[in-house]
Parts: structure tokens; C-alpha cells; sequence
């Protein structure tokens, strides 16, 4: 069963370790049941077009923990959605989030900027192998590796 991490057991996983987040500001982007991770570049997300932007947090999880995300509210006021995959037990590297501008109007996303939300969930029990796809270890933006060689 998942349940979702307080913000209590959020800083305790980050003290253990079972979660990792550099560069982290807790005071700034810790949430009730979350974690606001930032843009890592600026970014203009044109009228009906997506963008592929990378967080400015390197994520680690243990075996224990994975985790979703979701957009800000004030970003989906402005008209901007995401489509995310889930983050998996054992996964190493900065995300890589899908951003799409579906209103008629130009957004820029800043550098330092919260973007979305990471809500951890803990696992009934420990995963027995860590995520070992082909993003581990990402760093910035990393396309599609559905079709490569």
C-alpha cells in the first residue's frame, strides 16, 4: 500500500538518505506532502507547443520511496500541463519533465523557478531491485531514448 510522505517524513527520509535532493532548499520548496523542484534554465514555453526542461534538483530515492509529480496551480492557471512518469525505487538523475503551453499566450519559466510538485509515496515493502532504465544517471534535458541504439 502507498502512502504519501508528510513533510515530517520527508526530512527524515532526506536525513537517511532514502531520499536525496541536490541542491535542496527545504524552507523554500518543502510543501505539507511535498517538494516544489525548480526549473533548472529559463525557458519560453510558445503558445500551443511543448517544451522538454530539465529540474534543477538531481533526484535520488532509495528502495523504499517513489514518487509523482505534478504541475504547480499557478502554472496550470497560466494554461501550461505536464505529462510525467513516475519516479521509481533506486532512480539517480535530474528529471526531465514535458511541458506543454496549451493557451494562446507566451510563458516563460525561470531559472530557480518552482515548477512542480514531487509527492513521495512510501512502498508496502523495499523494491527488490533499484530502477537500472536508460535515464539513470540523467543530467539536463535528456530526449526520448525510446527508438536509439
Amino acid at each position: 500500500m502507498l502512502t504519501v510522505l508528510s513533510d515530517t517524513e520527508i526530512l527524515e527520509h532526506l536525513k537517511t538518505g532514502e531520499i536525496k535532493l541536490e541542491p535542496s532548499d527545504v524552507t523554500a520548496c518543502l510543501n505539507p506532502a511535498g517538494y516544489d523542484l525548480r526549473c533548472a534554465h529559463d525557458v519560453v514555453l510558445k503558445p500551443k507547443h511543448y517544451e522538454l526542461v530539465a529540474s534543477l534538483e538531481t533526484v535520488e530515492l532509495g528502495l523504499k520511496v517513489t514518487a509523482y509529480m505534478y504541475i504547480r496551480s499557478s502554472l496550470a492557471r497560466e494554461g501550461i500541463i505536464g505529462s510525467f512518469a513516475v519516479v521509481d525505487p533506486g532512480f539517480r538523475g535530474q528529471l526531465t519533465l514535458n511541458l506543454h503551453n496549451v493557451s494562446d499566450k507566451e510563458v516563460t519559466l525561470h531559472e530557480g523557478e518552482r515548477i512542480v510538485q514531487i509527492v513521495f509515496h512510501r512502498l508496502g515493502s523495499a523494491a527488490n531491485k533499484g530502477y537500472s532504465g536508460s535515464y539513470q544517471n540523467s543530467k539536463g534535458i535528456v530526449s526520448s531514448k525510446r527508438n536509439k541504439q
